[in-house]
Formats: structure tokens, sequence, C-alpha cells
């Protein structure tokens, strides 16, 4: 299982035609795209196949490929596969009950909307504090892929740093959105789109290739305990029968309702919630909505999209739970620059501790024979020695010494294990890190002081995809880069969607609606274009830092997180002003500032809500807000949705039965995903 990884000619070469074929065609495409609703939303004229294709690309990255596996590796499982299916429905719902408003309506962005139905300041806030997340998602989306570029160099035997790998993509992506706006993303989606399903579906099968040739035992992990164990191979079984018989328990979409990423509750009420924001509501989705040549082709194009959603888990979350069985190891080895800056916080705060010990430079046998269950801390006389050093025990950590002398505990720092997998692992040290933790809170207390917080992690689950890449895939036939490209092509269409949808809601909503409301179109585009590379610069140096395990081992929770902080308010709001046509415009104001503020409050004061189930709660507080102002000052007469539209409003009749047939395609999905289906 530790086979090189190497990148032939053919790799390379296959990997830079991908890249000038996608950029190239979008540019050629929207070569004559001058004005602002061509630049915008590629001149209101997508067709449905381009607009579902387009969907799924600007949704599907590295975001899903590396994050997304990266909980399927952990004991989440399947179950993290909710974000795709429920998202199948959520886009059914989306096609005929949001789109026919927001065509109608002819706006350019969704915080436009909000002054339609509500006034100018629901619209302003709504736009400024997306603005602010897609900063977030920005970073996210060009981290993802810098780190499985990244992995993929090391194991190479290159070094490639996250801040190099985030500029390329960020170059990539700034070049044909400044240049082409939506049309040129919609083009280059259709190229990528297409590449994602196929190269993962290669993944996928050369996964279980390698599951069934595997002759030594493969790591299960228990979704319940989070107990990891090797489990024997049966030598006669077959790549499904291997993968069942390690996998069942984790093949469950009904997590325990004490689960810390999706416990079953989510499913109830709050994974909806980012759903149908997602999906109806969030700019950089919609806006290849908005770009329909009529409804019955945005309808068209959104089913489209949702039966390809149905598809996504098989070609991402199966093949995660595989890296697990197979390089759960691995895993361990690259999770160790951060425990090791862990650790030595801890050992120098607590220097009695019995599981971590420090040594200088040790021997390659020394490092071989250090036993299971305590860690070594190897000190290294500096960077270029350390470089040198390939260590492949898990319980041996690498530090350079101007590292391990410049790391220091903060007075009340306590150390928590945020993996599901960490106590199981280290069932010792957990309960030593317990009892010390203790010491320093209480210590804390009578200080009046508030503790720090260390998080220890086990495994760098969102490895699990350069694990794949890096020792499933035959080499020296082209596979590999063309796997990378559309890897590459992920990221960097989903960056292009973001870095168009944030420069359209600044150039719509702040630029022309406060700055300069006589601007020309072209000067609007001219603005479009500026702040498209402002927002690059802010996502390549924001992108580095989101690797710091302080931060999360997962940045899938990071992205889905971090966007709680609007998408309850503006699912609210949204849902709210639809139904409720007496809603005063005051309505729209106090549910994106009422979701804000409780959002951020419950997230300190009752830190361990998990974050679906926080989003709940802040969703059903914007409604009582708004309920409670209607009903003591309703508007005298109810709101009209006025047509503002040249483009034919007609629903498809195809698209509703299409629509009826996901649906209980994903229903069915959830039976057979269940403890009455596979994961019995």
């Amino acid at each position: 299982m530790n086979g090189a990884f190497q990148l032939t000619w053919v790799d390379i070469a296959i990997f830079l035609l991908f890249v000038v074929a996608v950029v190239g065609v979008g540019l050629w495409k929207s070569r004559h795209e001058k004005g602002s609703e061509d630049y915008f939303l590629a001149g209101r004229g997508l067709r449905w196949w381009l607009i579902g294709f387009s969907l799924i690309a600007a949704n599907i990255s590295t975001e899903q490929f590396v994050g997304m596996s990266g909980n399927a590796a952990s004991h989440v499982g399947m179950a993290i596969a909710s974000y795709e299916w429920m998202a199948a429905i959520t886009l059914v719902v989306v096609a005929f009950a949001f789109l026919p408003y927001f065509l109608r309506a002819g706006i350019y962005t969704m915080p436009e909307f909000l002054e339609y139905r509500y006034n100018a300041t629901a619209r302003t806030i709504m736009a400024v504090a997306t603005i602010f997340i897609y900063m977030l998602l920005l970073g996210a989306v060009t981290y993802s892929g810098a780190l499985t570029i990244s992995t993929l160099a090391g194991q190479a035997g290159q070094s490639l740093t996250l801040a190099t790998g985030s500029l390329i993509i960020g170059l990539i992506a700034m070049l044909y959105v400044t240049a082409g706006g939506l049309k040129a993303c919609a083009w280059a989606d259709l190229i990528q789109g297409s590449a994602l399903i196929l190269g993962g579906g290669v993944i996928m099968f050369f996964a279980f290739q390698k599951l069934g040739m595997a002759q030594e035992a493969a790591t299960v992990v228990s979704p319940e305990t989070g107990a990891v164990t090797m489990v024997a191979l049966a030598p006669d079984a077959g790549p499904l029968e291997r993968f069942l018989e390690l996998n069942r328990p984790r093949l469950n979409m009904f997590l325990p309702a004490t689960d810390t990423v999706l416990p079953w509750t989510a499913l109830l009420l709050g994974l909806w919630i980012p759903n149908f924001y997602y999906w109806g509501l969030n700019q950089y989705i919609t806006q290849r909505t908005l770009g329909s040549a009529s409804l019955a082709q945005g309808q068209k194009g959104i089913v489209f999209a949702a039966f390809m959603k149905l598809l996504i888990p098989f070609v991402i979350v199966i093949p995660g739970i595989i890296a697990f069985n197979l390089y759960s190891t691995q895993m361990r080895l690259e999770a160790a620059r951060d425990t090791a800056t862990s650790l030595t916080k801890y050992i120098k705060a607590n220097p009695q501790t019995q599981y971590v010990r420090t040594a200088e430079a040790p021997s390659e046998a020394e490092i071989a024979a250090w036993p299971a269950g305590r860690y070594l801390l190897a000190i290294y006389p500096d960077a270029e020695s350390l470089r040198r050093v390939r260590v492949q025990n898990p319980y041996v950590l690498p530090v350079a010494r101007q590292d391990f002398d410049r790391i220091q505990p903060d007075a009340f720092q306590v150390f928590t294990t945020e993996d599901h997998s960490w106590r199981a692992v280290h069932e010792g040290l957990a309960q030593e890190l317990d009892a010390y933790n203790a010491r320093v809170q209480e210590a804390a207390r009578g200080a009046g002081r508030a503790v720090t917080v260390e998080k220890l992690i086990a495994f760098k689950y969102d490895t699990a995809l350069a694990q794949l890449l890096g020792h499933v895939l035959p080499q020296g036939v082209g596979l590999v880069g063309f796997v990378m490209a559309a890897l590459l092509g992920a990221v960097v269409s989903s960056l292009a969607a973001m870095l168009n949808a944030a420069s359209t809601i600044f150039a719509m909503d702040v630029f022309k609606k406060f700055l300069a409301p006589a601007a020309s179109q072209e000067r609007v585009v001219w603005v479009g274009r500026v702040s498209v590379v402002v927002f690059t610069v802010i996502a390549v140096l924001l992108a580095p830092q989101l690797g710091n395990p302080k931060i999360s081992n997962s940045i899938f929770t990071i992205i889905q997180e971090g966007q709680g902080f609007i998408s309850p308010g503006i699912l609210a709001v949204f849902a709210f002003g639809l139904v409720v046509r007496r809603a005063p415009p005051v309505c729209g104001v106090a549910g994106l500032l009422t979701n804000i503020a409780a959002y951020g409050l419950l997230k300190l004061l009752v830190p361990q809500l998990q974050f679906l189930n926080r989003m709940a709660v802040c969703f059903a507080l914007c409604l009582v807000v708004m309920s409670v102002i209607t009903l003591r000052r309703p508007l005298a007469q109810p709101v009209e949705f006025r047509r503002q539209s040249t483009l034919a409003l007609e629903s498809s009749q195809g698209a509703k039965v299409a629509g009826a047939i996901v649906i209980l395609l994903t229903l069915s999905l959830y039976v057979i995903f269940s403890p009455w289906g596979l994961a019995r």
C-alpha cells in the first residue's frame, strides 16, 4: 500500500491540455459579452443542459472531493451523503416554488429580491453579509484544492506549499472570470462537470479494485464509539463483499443524536436550512438559473442537476470510506505535523506526562522500534534535516529544534480531542488529558481567566482523496493526469462561480446601488472585473490559514458552519416574505439581524450545540420575530409580485414529472442505506 506516486509526461500533458481547453472554451464562448446583463447573467440565454452541468460544476469542488470524502473516511461514513441526496429534493422544490418568483422579478442578485419584497436596507444587509461569508468560502475552496495538490506533490517526492498551490488555482480562475463573466463560467463548467463525474467514477472503480487485491488486514472505525480496529480480509471475497463486510455500520444514513458532525436530528430540520439557502438563495448557484433563457429551461436544468446529485455520493463518499480501510496509517502520518505542534505544547505545559517523550534526532532503527501507545517528539537540529526524514511510525512526530523552542502553551490552555476517533485510539492519554484539563479549568476559574483550546487529531481525514490518487490509480497511462485535471477543474469552477457571484453582488448591490447609481453598464462591468481580482487576492492569502487544526479538522465543516451566520436568516426572510404577503418591510431587516446575533451568541454560549441544530434554532427564532412584528404591524394590503421580466414564464410539465421521479429515487436510497437496508 505504500507504492511511490509518480507523474509521467503523459499525465502532465493531459493535465495541461485539459486546463488550456477549459480556459480557452470559456473565453471563446464569452468573447462578445459587453453589457452588464451579458457579463453577469450570460445575456439571460442559458439552456437547460448548460444550466444543469454548470450547477453541478459550481457546487462540486475539491470542497466535496476533499472535505466530503474526508468526512466519509471518518466515523461519519455514508451519512455525509445527506448533503447530496437531500439537495436533490431541495432542487426540485426550488425549481417550482422559488424560481418563478425570481425570474418574474427580473433580478440580477438575490439581495436585490429583498428590496423587491421588503426594502433597500434588507438588500444591503444581505449583500454585505454575503460578501463577508463569500470571502471565507473563497479561501476554503482554494485551500481544499491546494491541499490536494500539495499532498500529491509530497507523495511524488516534491515540495509544494499551500501558498503556492493557492496562487496557481486563484490565477487560473481569475483569468477567465475577469474576461468572460458568467458565460465563460458556464461553458467551462460544461467540460469540468462532465470530467468531475467521470473522474470520480474512475477513482471509485480502481479503489474497489485495490480493496479486492489487498492481502493484509483493513482498518475499520465504529460510528458509535470511534474505536479503530484492524480486520483480516477474507481471501476469497470480492471487492464489493469486502466493502460491505468492513463498512456495514458506516453505511447508515442515520447517526446517533449525540453525533457532533451529522446527528439524525439534523435531518429533520437543520440540514434542510443550508440546503434551501444554498440551492435556492445562494448567489453563486442561483446566478446560473437567473441567466435561464426561460422558466422552462431553468426548471429542466435544475431537475437535471438534481438527478446528477444522486450519483455524487457513489463517486465521492464510497471511495472516501475505502480510503480509510486501506490507508488509515498514511492519514495518521499526514496528521503528524499538527499533532507535533499540539503535543509540544502539552509536554511543556505538563512535563509529568506519561505518554509523550522527546529525543534528539533518533535513528531509523529507534523510530521503527518505538512502541505504539506513547508519542515520541523527534527533535531535529534544523528544517533541512527535518525534510530528509521519512517517518513511517505514526507515534513518532518529527519537529525542528527552532519550532520546538518557539512553541509555547498558553497559561490556561486545555487540550480537546475534536476527532471522534482520537479518544478510542489514545485511551490512556485521553484520560490523562481529562485530569490535566480539569486542573487547568479550576485554576482559570480561580484566576478569573478564560481558557484557550488546543485541538488534537488522530487522522488527517481530508487527505483521503490524495491517498487514493497516490495509491490506487494505474500510473503511466495518463489516468492520474486526467483525474488531477478534473479535480483542479473542480476547484477552479467553484472558485470561478464564487468570484463571479461576489463581484456581481458588489457591483450591483453596493457600487451601483450606493456609490455610483448613474454609472454606465461599461463602468459597472469594469468594477465587477476589478472586484474579481481583489477577491482572488483575498482567497489566495486566506487559504493557507485554513489548514490550521485549531480551526477545524474538516474543511467541509468549516464551510457549512460558517454559512450558518447568514443561511437560516436569509431562508426565513425569503420564505416568510413569499408566504406571508402582509409582512411589513421591517421584517426583512429584523429577520436577518436576528439570525446573525442569535447564531453568534449560541456558538459562544452553547458551543456543544451541533451547528445544524443551531441553525434550526435560529431559523425558528427568526420566524417567531417576524411573526410577532407582522401581527402587530401588518401591511394594509398584501404585497403583489409584479412582473418585471420579458422572459417566457410557463412551467415545464416534463420537468415536474422528472422531479417527482428524482424525489422517489432519493427516498429509496435512504431506505437502502439505513438500519433496515445495507447497514443492518
